[in-house]
């Protein structure tokens, strides 16, 4: 992203000849997860669950109900849809599961079970197979009162109605029905790049953290906790990572200044933001979208994960702080290796410019948008029915809108003229380009499973491993389940989207809340992203900052074990309490 900040010095190239593996993009790993994917669905037989729709929530699958079906498609069919993959996943169409009259795989029992209408005398943890001819036949004759319930008097679907739906039906780009693809959450994206990028334009983010180092460049313990409240907020809020780039060459220096080295430098923004992101509370990267596709609010959740976003950057910050202060006491202590300029850098205490009235009001703008989306995403109503007023229940459309004219008024108080305004939109959007294709690419492999019918194949086989777990491992699996995949595709938003429409309904099978679910896959996300060498954000952050990778691996893996330890803590808690989230 184009910034103000000064640009560093390259970093010496490694001869020719000697350079190591480099790790494929986001795009190249998700183009051979799509071909693999496709490939499969040659193989793997496809099949269904069948679904319910209880009152007017959203199908989901009755667990145990799995079954074989036929899927009609011709390799014709099947190229097709390869083909057009990322188109669908940008814009594809699903139509409505048809209503069936009978289940196919489920009874009565399992389909009153599933929506929390057994009548008394019934509980849950009772199988179908226990229940005596008269049971059966009193259930019969619920569903079908359940099925028979017409709208209530103000036109909506009575909440103790019930639909027996059929298979998922394919996507494409000229059916008519529901917006499958992610175009929403595209623009989004983009509305953000462009956002941050006339924000950076106005050079009130620079001129506001070059303050604040001088302001506490001789309170160093300040100044770090200071800085890594306020990237760890960036990193919570919308998932800042490649917006700190710009930052390195501006803070490492003053660290280095001020007796540390050059790895405190580069892990106040590095750590700060990671483990903001790692304990998202609204992310629209990685919980924005992880959340839309497992059809849960954006807020659903926000209890555990506001929880572990201040222990978690509490623990992270003391880890920081404990190096810091071994470093300056005995610099014989650092892991850093020298860098010959730094001797200068301990008498360099030039004070940057006061920052200017409209840059100060560009801050309190940028700051204020994001605590509006913040506010308008929270479903307030959820925590107190007296609250409801206060839920502005916005989602990503009215999101994309907020950015878009948080942008514009950003760019006019800064004074960057119409062309620079719009060169900066338009920049900022060409930007973060690549992160909103990721998320078209990575829901058309969604696509193509879907429509060869193996994705409740996938589903049913996972369900066979959650079936037998406690509440309190669940999260731990799913948690422990997503970090290979963050491993292949380091794009949490590219990652969300390819995991979640499989993952998102095992907590419907081991009744625990998707929201858990949710919170799992950030988790793993954020956790691998502090350290995997296939993150953009860790390596170009660790070059800028003149850091050696293997340097920066010996000083984090201790916080790294911590960190596992306490996502797997926090998410068995959530896996049996309420704070983990309602059920869907």
């Amino acid at each position: 992203m184009a910034t103000d900040t000064p640009t560093p010095e390259a970093p010496v190239e490694e001869p020719e000849g000697k350079k190591g593996f480099k790790f494929p993009t986001a795009f190249t790993v998700l183009f051979f997860v799509l071909i693999l994917v496709w490939l499969l669905s040659f193989v793997i037989k496809p099949g269904a669950y069948d679904y319910v729709a209880c009152g007017d929530n959203s199908p989901k699958p009755v667990p145990g109900s799995y079954h074989s079906v036929e899927v009609d498609t011709t390799l014709k069919d099947k190229l097709y849809d390869l083909w057009l993959s990322p188109v669908n996943g940008l814009y594809g169409i699903q139509p409505d599961q048809e209503v069936v009259a009978k289940a196919e795989g489920a009874g009565p029992f399992d389909v009153l079970s599933a929506c929390g209408l057994l009548p008394d005398g019934f509980t849950s943890d009772m199988t179908a197979d226990q229940l005596t001819a008269a049971q059966q036949k009193e259930l019969a004759t619920a569903l079908k009162t359940a099925e028979g319930l017409p709208e209530t008097s103000d036109g909506e679907v009575d909440p103790n109605a019930v639909a027996v739906l059929g298979p998922k039906e394919p996507i494409g780009p000229y059916e008519n029905g529901n917006l499958f693809g992610a175009v929403a959450v595209f623009f989004f994206v983009l509305a953000i790049g462009a956002f941050i990028t006339v924000t950076m334009a106005t050079g009130a983010l620079d001129a506001g953290i070059g303050r604040l180092t001088h302001r506490y460049r001789s309170q160093g313990t300040v100044l770090i906790v200071i800085l890594m409240l306020v990237f760890s907020l960036g990193g919570t809020t919308y998932g800042m990572a490649e917006e700190t780039l710009g930052f390195y060459a501006l803070i490492v220096p003053i660290f280095v200044a001020l007796g540390y080295d050059r790895i405190v430098g580069a892990t106040v923004i590095l750590l700060g933001a990671g483990v903001g992101t790692l304990a998202s509370t609204v992310n629209p990267f990685a919980t924005g979208v992880a959340s839309a596709g497992a059809d849960i609010e954006l807020g659903n959740g926000i209890v555990l994960r506001a929880l572990m976003y201040v222990v978690l950057t509490i623990v992270t910050i003391l880890f920081v702080l404990r190096y810091a202060n071994k470093v300056k006491k005995d610099p014989s202590k650092s892991l850093a290796q020298a860098v010959p300029d730094d001797e200068k850098l301990q008498t360099d205490e030039a004070e940057p410019p006061e920052m200017t009235g409209r840059q100060k009001v560009v801050i309190w703008i940028f700051m204020l948008t994001f605590v509006l989306m913040i506010f308008s995403v929270i479903p307030w109503g959820d925590f107190n029915t007296g609250w409801d007023t206060f839920t502005l229940g916005w989602y990503f459309p009215e999101l994309a809108a907020l950015f878009i004219v948080a942008a514009i008024i950003i760019g006019l108080i800064g004074k960057l003229g119409e062309e620079g305004m719009v060169n900066a939109i338009v920049g900022g959007m060409g930007d973060f380009m690549g992160a909103a294709l990721i998320i078209a690419v990575a829901r058309g492999v969604t696509v193509i499973m879907n429509n060869a019918g193996i994705t409740d194949t996938v589903l049913n086989a996972l369900e066979g491993l959650v079936s037998s777990l406690s509440g309190p491992l669940f999260g731990v699996v799913v948690f422990i389940a997503n970090i290979p995949l963050a491993f292949l595709v380091p794009s949490s938003s590219g990652h969300a989207t390819l995991a979640m429409p499989i993952m998102a309904p095992l907590g419907d099978f081991a009744g625990v809340s998707r929201a858990v679910v949710v919170t799992a896959y950030q988790s793993a996300s954020g956790w691998v992203n502090l350290f995997t060498p296939t993150s953009a954000i860790v390596m170009g952050g660790l070059t800028l900052a003149k850091v050696g990778y293997d340097r920066y691996l010996r000083f984090v893996w201790p916080l790294l074990i911590i960190l596992f330890i306490l996502v797997c803590g926090f998410l068995a808690i959530g896996s049996v309490s309420s704070i983990g989230g309602t059920l869907s």
